[in-house]
């Protein structure tokens, strides 16, 4: 369990710091899901059969998204910080040791 669950952990710290990857590779795959089970119903027009599968293909990207906005927001409340806490942190210390003068 303690194996899973770290396996788990570390996909999720994946997407924290790859998350526009995760959100353009799960509409590559999705679109192209869309595109192969659409292919496999005939009596469909070509261009119907590429329209379904950008609009499945963009529900899927909004789903990501929001997915992602979701994690970002358990992240911040979990205090373990996003890179934008970080980058502030580091660049913006009110001590100003950073700045050159």
């Amino acid at each position: 369990m303690a194996e899973e669950k770290s396996a788990l952990q570390s996909a999720r710290e994946w997407v924290v710091d790859h998350k526009l990857r995760a959100v353009g590779t799960l509409w590559l795959s999705g679109i192209a899901g869309s595109i192969a089970y659409n292919w496999s119903r005939p009596g469909m027009k070509t261009s119907v059969k590429i329209i379904h599968a950008r609009l499945h293909a963009q529900a899927l990207t909004l789903a990501a998204l929001a997915g992602s906005a979701l994690v970002e927001y358990y992240d911040h409340q979990q205090g373990s910080g996003s890179k934008v806490h970080q980058y502030a942190k580091q660049y913006l210390s009110s001590d100003g040791s950073s700045q050159k003068e």
